[in-house]
């Protein structure tokens, strides 16, 4: 019988994280969790670390240590316990471990990312942040070190897997899908008023609310933009996005001979979870399976880059280079956080964006410069919308 691979998780509690557990549990005994990383939930992450038997843990602070270790002694489970950035490093950097499934949210998945790379780990690639914000150091990183990175988002996971044997250099575009959101057919004007609940009300997806917004205001599109043309090694003019309501095409990639490839399957993220973890292989752990008798009408139409300007903040950022892309990355964060607390309106999440990228200072791409320009990022939108706020 073959070894159980090993696995290390670091976002285990969040949308991604308890997904990639149920493949796990679902695929036993192929795998074996060698160290789980959260956040803030102790609670869940103590939960998770007695299921899975996990041997080391780690959450976000020296605080939640202590609350860990209290939730840890409740379910009778012995861990080892670290915190911060510095914990998700050792846990990336394991010896036994083989693989490690990124699903941090913010620019501090970047380090483990980085250290994971450098012991030559394959990597489960759910973060943004870490091509967005850093991918021109991390991309020739994983070329020297001969290591791969096999993403879990839907529309990246949906590319790959139309590239599964095409030749090198053959892709003419990259047609990455989009939902729309809940907004696609909402007048401009009326954009101002909608409300937090109103945004989290997404069509088709069940997702975290960071990225529901995000697909709110089609920056998450804008986003995997630039996490395309890291992974894929394509410019910017390769990648076009397309709205698409259903959900079911995830994306397509269209070939230098004119033909175009389209992964398809229900709106599921523990499909491109379990096609990373499992890849080359496919396996069968009934999920759920789309019906296309079900699906007679499948539409497509270009997105309004004027009711949503993330799309056109994303090429500026691509063609500005350096750290302008974890600039806006950062700006968004909390421009989100600030319109969920009411702070801002929904459009007023794009104009702050918008003037982070405008007023920022120009550097190259190192892992300090990177995060210096995201904690600027959050920190000039933070006070820029308190001080509009203050009578």
């Amino acid at each position: 019988m073959t070894a159980p691979k090993k696995l290390v998780l670091l976002g285990s509690t969040g949308s991604i994280g308890t997904q990639t557990l149920d493949i796990v549990r679902r695929l036993a005994p192929r795998f074996e969790i060698a160290g789980l990383a959260a956040n803030r939930n102790a609670s869940l992450l103590a939960s998770q670390a007695k299921l899975f038997q996990v041997p080391c843990v780690s959450i976000g602070s020296e605080t939640g240590k202590e609350e860990l270790a209290a939730a840890l002694k409740e379910t009778g489970h012995k861990a080892e316990i670290l915190c911060g950035v510095e914990g998700m490093c050792h846990l990336a950097s394991l010896a036994e471990a083989e693989m490690v499934v990124v699903a941090v949210a913010g620019a501090i998945g970047i380090a483990p990312t980085l250290a994971a790379i450098e012991q030559g780990k394959q990597i489960g690639l759910a973060s943004k942040e870490v091509l967005v914000a850093a991918g021109a150091i991390t991309m020739p990183l994983v070329r020297s070190k001969k290591c791969s990175i096999l993403p879990i988002d839907s529309e990246h996971s949906a590319i790959f897997q139309c590239l599964q044997g095409a030749p090198d250099k053959s892709i003419e575009r990259i047609l990455l899908t989009a939902s729309g959101g809940p907004f696609r057919t909402l007048p401009a004007h009326e954009l101002k008023c909608v409300t937090p609940q109103q945004a989290l009300r997404h069509p088709t997806w069940n997702m975290g609310g960071l990225v529901t917004i995000n697909s709110a205001t089609l920056m998450n599109k804008a986003l995997e933009v630039i996490e395309a043309c890291w992974l894929f090694d394509v410019p910017e003019n390769q990648v076009e996005v397309v709205v698409h309501p259903q959900s079911i095409v995830h994306s397509m990639v269209r070939f230098h001979d004119g033909s175009t490839l389209a992964q398809m399957g229900l709106p599921d993220m523990r499909l491109p979870i379990q096609y990373a973890l499992v890849w080359p292989d496919r396996v069968n752990t009934d999920l759920p399976r789309m019906e296309v008798s079900a699906y007679a009408n499948l539409t497509f139409e270009a997105p309004d880059e004027e009711k949503f300007p993330a799309l056109r903040m994303a090429r500026q950022a691509l063609g500005e280079g350096g750290v302008a892309a974890a600039v806006m990355n950062g700006a968004n964060e909390t421009a989100v956080e600030m319109f969920l607390k009411e702070r801002i309106t929904f459009s007023g999440m794009g104009e702050m964006v918008d003037r982070a990228l405008q007023k920022h200072e120009r550097k190259e791409v190192t892992l300090q410069n990177v995060l210096e320009a995201d904690a600027w990022a959050r920190n000039y939108v933070r006070e820029t919308c308190l001080s509009v706020n203050t009578p």
